[in-house]
């Protein structure tokens, strides 16, 4: 059998609120049978740090947004992965991102759309957060629906900025992370069982035409 989907969730968090959504993304992520998820702070940039993201098969990367993009620690992070882009390391893994900040906008969709121009500067493959809109986006919602910041590219949550981590974000907005959590496991699940049963397939075909090749050349000598 082969061994578990590896999800990490890299992230940065500079107050503890972001630290709490990433936490409730690992969790989505571990729900899933035969998948193993790790939670990895992007300001660590040690040796096992790397390790883990070079094992992962998909990446959630997560920031909160500050003044309208993506917080000077996760660039730190971004910008020592270079190496690893050089060799292509994480060329093919999947990818996916989330982001938090204390406004209900607060332009976090340019920290999301930053994340994934990330991701694909390495040759990722990137994962949407994959529901409908909630909340106000027709007359009838709630603020407890999931996504009810109306994010596409990622998970997106709202911490007042006068609570601390232990309060906020708030319950919808961690369902949504556990949601993107869970749906990128699935994902890989998939994507790396297809990968290995196409390597199966793959190398069954090069055997039988080795076996037919082999065939038509006894078969030639002896006429």
């Amino acid at each position: 059998m082969s061994a578990p989907v590896l999800v990490a969730v890299v992230h940065h968090s500079g107050y503890g609120h972001t630290a709490r959504q990433a936490a409730a993304v690992r969790d989505g992520a571990a729900a899933v049978p035969d998948v193993r998820a790790e939670l990895l702070d992007a300001t660590a940039l040690d040796s096992a740090l790397w390790r883990t993201l070079d094992a992962a098969d998909a990446i959630v990367f997560g920031s909160p947004t500050y003044m309208g993009a993506t917080s000077a620690g996760f660039q730190q992070f971004a910008e020592a992965s270079a190496p690893v882009w050089a060799a292509r390391g994480w060329q093919d893994k999947l990818a996916a991102g989330f982001t938090n900040s204390a406004g209900a906008n607060g332009n976090k969709d340019n920290a999301l759309l930053a994340l994934s121009v990330f991701a694909a500067q390495h040759g990722m493959h990137w994962v949407s957060l994959g529901l409908k809109p909630g909340w106000i986006y027709s007359s009838d919602g709630s603020p407890d629906d999931l996504n009810r910041l109306g994010a596409f590219v990622g998970a997106m949550a709202q911490s007042p900025s006068d609570l601390g981590p232990d309060d906020a974000p708030g319950a919808a907005d961690l369902a949504t992370a556990r949601h993107l959590g869970e749906r990128v496991a699935r994902t890989a699940l998939r994507y790396v069982h297809g990968r290995e049963a196409a390597e199966r397939l793959g190398q069954a075909v090069e055997e039988g035409r080795a076996v037919g090749e082999g065939r038509a050349v006894r078969e030639g000598r002896a006429a």
